[in-house]
């Protein structure tokens, strides 16, 4: 996960931490509204992460039960070290703690962390097995995902997002097994456009072996193609070109 450990890389800093944290909530709600249009939503499952900029062991995130379609900066939730709302009127999801504190805990690196029940990417999750380097935009994720082979239903406990943030380690992305994806990034911007690209890859990848035996690129191609396609900077244009989007279509995310 090169482009995570290279400083000259990181995303502007806003002139306050009250500018920088209604920022952060503003990517997120956005980031919601974009996973609906694209189905992410499934029910009461799913969620991202945005670390606090001045309390870097809290973290916001959608509450219980609202659809992703309905999401404002207003619903956010922040929610504390022991998993309570710290600020916001709605109830919690507790796996969504279990699963992001570990990560946050475990990655000081990572500011935003995405997971949902995708389609594409449940479907993937069902192999058991890591992406090949089949499409150059599938790149993005060469050697930078791992597969987590465990599965124990809803993760409700403390340890089983421990696993999850260990086998993770310093890659950009996971594949839970049984589960769907989850992928982090240092903003909002970069783990919701990773989780968009990782869902498309295994979109890709399912329809490719489905139609017969795709070539694997070598690995100069494939090292190339993540240097390219895995660059943070493309990750948060990409983002913001959407979210344009979101803003013209329903500025009420805003409120």
């Amino acid at each position: 996960m090169d482009d995570l450990l290279d400083l000259g890389d990181l995303p502007a800093v806003a002139d306050s931490v009250a500018e920088e944290r209604l920022a952060r909530k503003r990517d997120l709600a956005i980031a919601f509204r974009l996973f609906a249009r694209y189905g992410f939503d499934e029910g009461v499952a799913g969620h991202i992460t945005v670390r606090d900029p001045e309390f870097p062991h809290r973290f916001w995130v959608n509450p219980y039960a609202v659809h992703f379609s309905r999401i404002k900066v207003s619903d956010l939730l922040l929610i504390d070290e022991h998993g309570h709302v710290a600020e916001g009127g709605r109830r919690t999801n507790k796996a969504a703690f279990w699963i992001h504190s570990s990560v946050h805990e475990a990655r000081p690196d990572v500011v935003a962390v995405a997971h949902a029940h995708s389609v594409h990417g449940r479907a993937f999750a069902a192999l058991g097995k890591t992406l090949d380097p089949i499409i150059q935009e599938s790149c993005a994720f060469y050697q930078d995902h791992v597969l987590f082979d465990e599965y124990r239903g809803l993760v409700l406990e403390q340890a089983e997002g421990e696993r999850i943030a260990r086998r993770l380690g310093h890659q950009r992305a996971a594949i839970l097994r049984h589960h769907g994806l989850l992928t982090v990034g240092r903003s909002v911007a970069e783990a919701a456009w990773w989780f968009i690209a990782m869902d498309r890859a295994c979109q890709m990848q399912l329809l490719a072996d489905a139609a017969g035996t795709p070539r694997i690129m070598t690995d100069e191609e494939a090292t190339l193609a993540h240097r390219q396609f895995g660059n943070a900077t493309m990750a948060r244009q990409s983002f913001r070109i959407m979210a344009d989007v979101v803003l013209a279509d329903q500025p009420d995310v805003l409120e």
